[in-house]
């Protein structure tokens, strides 16, 4: 199993999402992250002056079977992608077990469709 954790922009967020339940990832979890970035400058937008070192993004984490990570990362990679800098990341990690609360299986099983 891999759990696959991918940093994007928000205004790709709803094209990911709908991208992924389209092509049969029908869970994940994501929330909206801030980091820091290495351009430091001082911007006015309407009026306001911001800085540009704080990067609102949405993180977004998956964990998947092995046979589905290629084609999670492919479907990121294509409509998170802008060809500009701060189109975020994709960092990919082994998951070692999962547990079904509700029915006490363990496994990559558990992941597995149950409809």
């Amino acid at each position: 199993m891999k759990k696959i954790e991918a940093i994007i922009r928000k205004t790709k967020f709803e094209e990911v999402k709908a991208a992924l339940l389209s092509s049969d990832i029908d869970w994940f979890e994501y929330h909206d992250v801030h980091g820091i970035g290495q351009s430091r400058q001082e911007r006015i937008y309407r009026g306001v002056q911001y800085s540009t070192d704080v990067i609102e993004r949405v993180a977004i984490t998956i964990v998947c079977r092995d046979m589905f990570l290629d084609p999670t990362v492919k479907v990121i990679l294509e409509v998170a992608h802008t060809g500009e800098i701060g189109d975020g990341r994709i960092f990919v990690s082994d998951v070692i077990d999962t547990w079904s609360i509700r029915t006490g299986e363990h496994g990559d099983t558990v992941l597995r469709d149950k409809k």
